[in-house]
């Protein structure tokens, strides 16, 4: 199976879901079975916490999604332990400089190119000590996803995405555009300039822009734009405006 990381280094458009509220076992099957790459449990604006995190990646394993943890926020200690029960890639929010950047790459890898911990023979390598081949295999696998949302990040945009194990550089569109004093403005000329950057600071560092759109024409849209790790809405998102549109269609033909 081509892995997440290597998908997007050759290129490819990933699509998965933001999760928030929806955490049933059966939340990241049912994504795979929909034909979604990746699922991002939240435990920033979600309900989940580290308990619930390990059930819900527990319960993808022997799917084809990728399962990946949204951290609460820069500081969260320690960042590796959604990797230990058995994430396979981290976002982090407010990222806004070089240097935390390289901290968090440092954190979630093991030596020689990072300083994670070791704690083998648990749920992350489904609790079977592996040889010595296991620390690279796990850097290879594991993905690293950079929140960046405010006017900072953006001013020190080329210096964070080119540090390097960063796979992800994912637009926080909603904190940025109130960073950048335009709230939810998404068609003012700085935050498509902001947009325009990012892509173009990807490009040249061969890391893959991410975007959580709120409807397929948006998603379409930012995908030609460039983007390639994409979120097709959310939990929240997508299940209600299904209902609605069961409904209205139900009220539409019943008389």
């Amino acid at each position: 199976m081509i892995r997440f990381r290597q998908r997007l280094q050759q290129g490819d458009v990933l699509m998965g879901q933001m999760v928030l509220e929806l955490f049933t076992p059966g939340i990241g099957p049912m994504l795979a079975a929909c034909g979604m790459d990746f699922v991002i449990f939240d435990m920033e604006h979600g309900r989940c916490d580290i308990t619930l995190l390990a059930e819900m990646v527990a319960s993808c394993r022997g799917s084809e999604i990728f399962a990946i943890a949204r951290v609460p926020d820069v500081g969260y200690a320690p960042l590796s332990r959604v990797l230990d029960v058995g994430a396979r890639g981290v976002m982090v929010p407010r990222v806004e400089t070089k240097q935390q950047a390289e901290d968090i790459v440092s954190k979630l890898k093991y030596a020689p190119m990072g300083r994670r911990g070791v704690a083998l023979g648990i749920a992350h390598d489904l609790y079977r000590a592996g040889t010595a081949e296991f620390f690279a295999q796990a850097n290879e696998e594991i993905a690293v996803i950079l929140l960046l949302e405010t006017e900072t990040a953006f001013q020190n945009l080329d210096e964070i995405v080119s540090v390097p194990g960063i796979d992800v550089a994912w637009v926080g569109h909603y904190d940025l555009t109130v960073s950048l004093g335009i709230p939810a403005q998404f068609e003012h000329p700085r935050f498509l300039a902001a947009m325009d950057a990012l892509v173009a600071a990807c490009r040249r560092h061969g890391v893959a822009p991410g975007f959580l759109p709120a409807s397929p024409e948006l998603a379409v849209h930012w995908i030609g734009k460039g983007f390639r790790a994409i979120s097709l809405g959310s939990d929240i998102g997508v299940y209600l405006d299904g209902m609605r549109r069961f409904r209205d269609h139900v009220t539409a033909k019943k008389g």
